[in-house]
């Protein structure tokens, strides 16, 4: 019998000697790497953290104490040894485990979340409210050395220093986010890979200190120069900036190595050090224990269902069509080719928003500024200040972060900047945390913003190229899936009838209308092509903009057409069926008869994005049978 299947609780894990604890992490990397290839999910960075996860559930008990995961997209081990071994191969799956944290799922699960740099937040805040009410237990937060690009790790690190809380952060060095890391950090942090053992060496250092020659009668300057001579030896050291901000460091140490991880965690929590906020720093393998994911690393840090051929090697059937994100990454490379003032800006996610290209083709216009969005956006309207065409590549849920900036640097100054926002509408298995469903409501807010959203590839291109004209912040949304025209235009593409708030009528009739955006256009057309074989002829238009609107077509089409029917990939709640309601009501139009289909006022779970879809009704299924209703 394997050891793992004799895990059903973290109590049951501390039966184990500590000497049986590296074959149990083996065991779990198979277990993780057969799911993973199977349902999709975060391979790398959780085979990195195996180790670690089982030392923590070693030595504490997370009912008391509290374990906070950055991101939690490393959660995966976690999960296994509490509670949820047997359910593991439901991961990401609709109906089974999330690829996050979940408190729905387990009390070993304080919050659910997705988005990097929270945690010391969050864990902060959790350390001074059980010192406050006189509770047991230690809080430990787990972030990868990515989130020390986010200014909240360092605004979180300043507060929670001067709180002196019984708080344990462990900083996952693998040398990567999702891609490499980069910045000022990133180097200051190979440093001290570099650095021999910190906590051991500072020892000798003061040891040493303590032991010089004091003469009472020295004076006053020669005692300031044996003190300058005490903080210039410790500065010399790793991990000074931590301990100038009130933290104990210890580390870096070997995060694949459980014996030594125990004996550390151990250390921390001594009278000494107990009740301080402590810095543990690990060094860890991103992808331990998979040959692909250790020569990929970028490639698996989040992957889809793969399998492996009769050969051995992995096998992936690749989408007849190509994604909006490849057709967004060749196009701003052909404009930026034609214009020298584009620029490209990608806050840490070159591969997943296109930018791989742009990267290799044309380094000096690209800039990666880290897990950053706020900065990203500062920094777009400084580039836009001076002349140059910035697009800013990012999700659509990272976006959120930088809705201060979206209003103070791009709105109140007018700055022509673009937003290439991917993963607008539902990504699928990530869930709830990554869903891009609201950035309608935020973006329509301010005043002189253009959004607007491609039915398919070549619709995409020519709005990139057709938002390089305007001279005004531009957002063009679009869904993570394949366009449905299969096109991947040239540098030659044009903008044929593309004008600035100007819908598109594809299909005319008498009997309804089905206004829809986006994604949501393909879906319309299917559906009344299959009501007009039944006798309805319904007029479908393809509406590009939500701001600004149409107004002359929709009001028109308000007065003629028995029902309007608009359909989104979006939040009903501000969404672009709700901008059509309020313009047509400013206008002193009837809205009696509109009906929106979209996504209700709820967070939507995980699963196949296109069995979101139908469940939502926002399929071709689910038009028709809602125009049925209505007639």
């Amino acid at each position: 019998m394997s050891l793992l299947d004799q895990i059903n609780s973290p109590v049951d894990l501390k039966k184990l000697p500590i000497e049986e604890l590296p074959r149990l992490a083996e065991e779990i990397r198979k277990k993780i790497i057969e799911v993973v290839f199977k349902n999709g999910g975060h391979l790398g960075s959780n085979l990195g953290v195996v180790e670690l996860t089982i030392a923590l559930h070693y030595l504490f008990d997370f009912k008391t104490d509290r374990l906070i995961w950055d991101v939690s997209h490393q959660c995966y081990t976690h999960k296994i040894l509490t509670g949820r071994r047997e359910r593991f191969d439901t991961l990401r799956q609709a109906g089974g485990l999330s690829g996050f944290t979940s408190p729905e799922e387990s009390d070993y699960d304080v919050v659910q979340v997705g988005h990097a740099g929270t945690s010391v937040s969050v864990a902060s805040g959790l350390a001074a409210a059980i010192d406050m009410l006189k509770k047991p237990g230690k809080v430990v937060a787990v972030l990868g050395d990515g989130a020390l690009t986010c200014g909240m790790t360092f605004e979180a690190l300043n507060h929670a220093a001067s709180l002196q809380k019984n708080l344990l952060v462990i900083l996952n060095d693998n040398k990567m986010s999702i891609s490499r890391t980069i910045g000022a950090m990133a180097n200051y942090l190979n440093k001290l890979r570099m650095s021999p053992l910190y906590e051991d060496v500072k020892k000798e250092v003061y040891q040493i200190l303590e032991h010089l020659p004091v003469v009472p009668r020295v004076g006053v300057a020669a005692k300031k120069a044996i003190d300058h001579l005490r903080a210039a030896a410790i500065a010399t050291l790793g991990g000074f900036i931590f301990e100038e901000l009130g933290w104990s460091y210890y580390g870096p140490i070997d995060g694949h190595n459980i014996p030594k991880l125990i004996q550390t965690l151990k250390e921390i929590q001594r009278p000494r050090v107990a009740g301080k906020p402590v810095i543990l720093h690990i060094i860890t393998e991103k992808g331990k224990g998979s040959a692909p994911a250790l020569a990929d690393p970028y490639r698996f840090h989040g992957i889809g269902p793969i399998r492996y051929s009769e050969e051995g090697k992995i096998s992936k059937t690749p989408p007849d069509k190509p994604t909006y994100t490849e057709v967004f990454g060749k196009a701003i490379v052909a404009l930026a080719r034609e214009d020298k003032n584009i620029v490209a800006i990608t806050a840490a996610m070159p591969e997943g928003t296109g930018l791989v290209e742009f990267e290799q083709t044309l380094p000096e216009r690209y800039f990666d500024v880290g897990i950053c969005e706020q900065h990203a956006v500062g920094f777009a309207c400084g580039l836009a200040k001076n002349g140059l065409k910035p697009v800013v590549a990012i999700y659509s849920t990272f976006l959120q972060r930088a809705f201060d900036q979206l209003f103070q640097e791009i709105a109140l100054q007018k700055s022509p900047v673009i937003f290439a926002m991917d993963r607008a509408g539902l990504v699928g298995s990530d869930g709830p945390t990554h869903h891009g469903v609201f950035d309608i409501t935020y973006t329509r807010l301010f005043p002189d913003f253009v959004v607007l959203a491609p039915k398919d590839g070549a619709e995409l291109a020519e709005m990139l190229k057709f938002a390089l004209t305007l001279n005004q912040p531009v957002f063009i949304r679009y869904p993570r899936t394949t366009v449905p025209d299969g096109q991947i235009p040239n540098s030659k593409f044009q903008i044929p009838n593309l004008q600035l708030g100007k819908a598109e009528i594809l299909r005319e009739g008498k009997d309804g209308a089905i206004i829809a955006f986006g994604s949501m256009v393909y879906p319309a057309v299917k559906a009344t092509e299959i009501l007009s074989a039944e006798g309805k002829q319904i007029m479908v238009v393809n509406a590009r903009f939500v701001k600004p609107l149409d107004e002359v077509l929709f009001s028109r089409l308000s007065e003629e057409q028995p029902f309007l029917v608009t359909v989104e990939e979006h939040s009903l709640s501000g969404g672009f069926g709700s901008s059509i309601l309020e313009t047509l009501n400013r206008l002193g139009k009837k809205t009696n008869h509109i009906i929106k289909l979209g996504i209700p006022d709820r967070f939507i779970e995980h699963g196949p994005r296109e069995q979101l879809l139908a469940a939502l009704g926002l399929s071709a299924e689910g038009i028709i049978q809602k125009i049925k209703s209505i007639i």
